[in-house]
């Protein structure tokens, strides 16, 4: 009786062990990298870091050496860059085109050019752009851009859900696009793809990191690849793997996600594990193919740029947490000219605009290539009449968000502000002279300004209620009233010199 209990016993040990022999056998194993890129502001690389050619030798090397790999773009790489404002973009078309993007999701500067240049770059690109939360103002689809993507990669089904920033109207000349909200529409549509069969769901967005934080604690998403705030950043919270994509390709994240395809009761089943990788752009060889295009963009920007126009006596910041957070000497140098070249009573621009993110130190000769490096938009500068209400409303938009680091923060000639970042947004301006005398709210001013922040760019709609008295097409470009304003004066003496302080200053 005995033995034959061990041997029934024994008998269901051996089938268990074969069943699960069975079971390790039907579990497969397969690497998956997702390369993820965004931000790419400038062509070249900058003392041997970043640079398209780098990043495309990357993307070569993760491709040869994992024929499963997805490379995808998030967003901001048209604009604002010194040779975009000659080529609108055009520049990062060819350069990406030598090594495409499976997927590419418009950012904000996508649109700084306007949506029919957009259209113009889609239909020069050799790679998909697609957002499921852009429409036409009809709720239709834009031409040429895609939404959800399908991917059968590795015996995988994966959902990549593309999507933009939903403030790119604020910030950017969308015309009358839609952008549909970041978060929900996107939670949504990979909610519906998981519905829908997919093995991975993976979002490749351009949003900020309060949304990307939303994004992950919504555990809709296996990956999410994010752009737009400029930084470096990984993260895993156990479920959602995530990647903030950095700027210009300096630091490259590429993440190798190991799936385990099998079943579990009868169903088919799928897990995997990250493995973050880094990849410093300085130990990168640049891809010699994509190198000799960026020499023959860098040969024909020196010819044109490299004039000098005047040297500076001061020391000029245009760092962005500078620009975007208090008085800069280059703020006031740049709305001194804006105000010179129109004969306004004040000039008001935004900060976000200036993007050179340097000093320059006393002694510097200033070249045309400084300038437009500063001011890369292609702005132009306009002229409106509007009531000191007006401007005060203006101010208020532009205290609004300094502690995100918004780009509307305001840098003015004319005018001296006195703000308290302490107080609630819209209540934050406490005192505003207007040339020495105090700001008259019934009274009509002429303002100058950046044809952007004139049709409402970055909240500023207070600046459109007037009467414009040098639009867009009669304006010159930015830039050009800064360099010819330097060129005249032969020297930068501009100084921070309190024309905006913080209460207790």
């Amino acid at each position: 009786m005995t033995r034959l209990i061990r041997n029934i016993a024994g008998g269901l040990v051996a089938g268990a062990t074969l069943a699960l022999g069975a079971a390790a056998q039907a579990q497969e194993t397969v690497k998956l990298t997702i390369l993820g890129i965004g931000d790419i502001y400038e062509f070249s690389d900058k003392d041997g870091v970043g640079g398209v050619a780098r990043l495309n030798a990357v993307a070569r090397a993760e491709r040869a050496a994992n024929p499963n790999t997805l490379y995808v773009f998030d967003g901001d790489m048209l604009s604002p860059s010194l040779l975009s404002g000659f080529d609108k973009g055009q520049n990062m078309i060819d350069l990406t085109n030598i090594v495409p993007f499976d997927i590419a999701v418009p950012g904000n500067h996508e649109f700084d050019f306007g949506m029919d240049n957009f259209v113009e770059k889609m239909k020069a690109s050799k790679y998909p752009w697609a957002a499921i939360n852009i429409t036409k103002a009809d709720g239709s689809p834009l031409e040429g851009l895609g939404g959800v993507m399908w991917k059968e990669m590795a015996g995988l089904r994966i959902a990549l859900i593309p999507v933009a920033q939903d403030t790119s109207p604020e910030v950017s000349d969308t015309g009358d696009l839609v952008f549909l909200p970041t978060v929900e529409t996107a939670i949504e549509a990979a909610k519906a793809a998981r519905g829908e069969g997919a093995d991975l769901v993976i979002g490749v967005v351009q949003t900020p990191m309060p949304n990307d934080r939303a994004l992950i604690a919504s555990h809709a998403f296996d990956v999410i690849m994010s752009g737009d705030d400029h930084s470096y950043a990984t993260a895993y919270d156990g479920v959602t793997a995530y990647v903030e994509t950095g700027m210009d390709g300096r630091f490259i994240a590429p993440l190798d996600l190991y799936v385990t395809i099998g079943e579990r009761r009868g169903e088919r089943h799928v897990s995997w594990k990250p493995n973050f990788r880094f990849i410093d752009s300085a130990n990168v060889e640049p891809d010699p193919e994509t190198q000799a295009l960026v020499d023959a963009f860098k040969a024909k920007l020196d010819e044109s740029l490299n004039v000098e126009i005047g040297v500076t006596e001061v020391t000029l910041d245009s760092r962005r947490n500078v620009v975007r957070a208090e008085e800069a000497a280059i703020g006031n140098l740049i709305a001194d000219a804006m105000r010179a070249a129109t004969g306004a009573d004040v000039a008001i621009t935004n900060g976000g605009g200036i993007r050179g993110d340097r000093t320059y130190e006393p002694g510097t000769v200033l070249t045309r290539r400084d300038i437009l490096t500063e001011l890369p938009f292609g702005n132009v500068t306009v002229m409106t009449e509007i009531t000191g209400a007006q401007i005060l409303d203006a101010l208020e938009n532009g205290f609004s968000r300094v502690e995100e680091g918004a780009g509307r923060f305001p840098q003015v000639s004319g005018l001296t502000v006195v703000w308290d970042p302490s107080a609630e947004p819209g209540s934050r301006v406490v005192e505003v002279k207007v040339n020495g005398a105090p700001l008259d709210l019934n009274k009509v001013y002429r303002v100058a300004t950046n044809d952007y922040m004139l049709a409402g760019g970055d909240g500023y709609a207070a600046l459109g209620g007037g009467r414009v008295v040098i639009d867009k097409g009669n304006g010159n470009l930015m830039a050009n009233d800064v360099i010819d304003y330097i060129a005249k004066m032969g020297k930068v003496t501009q100084t921070v010199e309190g024309r905006i302080r913080r209460v207790g200053e």
